[in-house]
């Protein structure tokens, strides 16, 4: 009888619900194929918000870090066992890391990845942020903001409640909030910077009547199908416009280095995305 095939070295994954669109096992993958780490596995679990307890607990040593994507943002707090300060402001997490002790860390690396997103675009000290949607992405919208120095965040959403629960959020990265339903969306479009987080659908209304800013950035979250409606419209306008691909990556670069404890490789990781997704990635 042949011998069973050997347990991955280590293993990690993105969990949600839906999660079976994820680009990230292929990010991943990638990169572990480019940095030598043999015997590594990244893979996803399909995972509601009332399971991740039981799921984190029963993890056995081989797993080292998880990716968390809707519905599990907020939720992933409460199965840490420490908290990022950048995650603890947030109040919402991307990232959990095993640690040598095999606890737990939660961190919020969509901040870090955010900012490096729009620092690229031009983002400076000083600017105006709209941000479309009040859930989980859009509590570390409100950390990247204040990280990029932004004078004001407005957060436009369909629930006055949601738009009043990212107060403390505000209050704890120490940057001016203010909130605007969503039937006046199109009347912000004309901000500095214009960050939708909303699920896919939701903004395409609001394309054909955008008037956009002289120097607006878009920042879509979403990035299938792209271009959204109101990329194309930014876009056509002759605005700068970022993907939710380049979100996408420039957060696994800092879950990558978390995970493995090896700088990622981000030309490789980079390369595996554009190939899965032509024309989405700028040049």
């Amino acid at each position: 009888m042949s011998a069973a095939p050997a347990a991955p070295a280590r293993r990690a994954a993105v969990l949600g619900k839906p999660v079976g669109h994820s680009l990230s096992p292929l990010l991943h993958t990638a990169g572990y194929a480019a940095a030598g780490l043999t015997g590594w596995a990244y893979t996803a679990v399909e995972c509601a918000e009332s399971e991740l307890p039981a799921l984190v607990a029963g993890l056995g040593p081989e797993w080292v870090g998880l990716s968390l994507t809707m519905p599990l943002k907020e939720a992933a707090l409460g199965v840490a066992d420490r908290v990022s300060p950048v995650a603890a402001a947030a109040g919402a997490a991307n990232t959990l890391v095993r640690g040598a002790d095999g606890g737990w860390t939660a961190d919020n690396t969509d901040v870090t990845g955010a900012v490096a997103v729009l620092t690229a675009a031009g983002v400076a000290p000083g600017a105006e942020l709209v941000v479309l949607g009040a859930g989980g992405t859009a509590r570390a919208m409100l950390a990247a903001a204040a990280r990029l120095g932004a004078a004001r965040v407005s957060v436009v959403a369909r629930r006055a409640a949601a738009v009043a629960a990212l107060g403390p959020v505000a209050e704890a990265v120490g940057v001016p909030l203010a909130g605007a339903d969503w039937s006046a969306a199109a009347a912000h479009l004309a901000a500095d910077v214009v960050i939708s987080t909303v699920p896919r659908g939701v903004a395409d209304p609001l394309a054909p009547a955008a008037r956009w800013g002289r120097d607006t950035v878009f920042f879509d979250a979403l990035y299938d199908p792209w271009p959204t409606p109101l990329a194309a419209s930014a876009a056509a306008a002759g605005r700068p416009v970022c993907s939710g691909l380049e979100l996408l990556l420039a957060q696994a670069l800092d879950q990558f280095a978390q995970f493995t404890g090896v700088p990622a490789p981000a030309a490789a990781m980079r390369a595996a995305l554009a190939a899965a997704r032509p024309g989405v990635l700028p040049g």
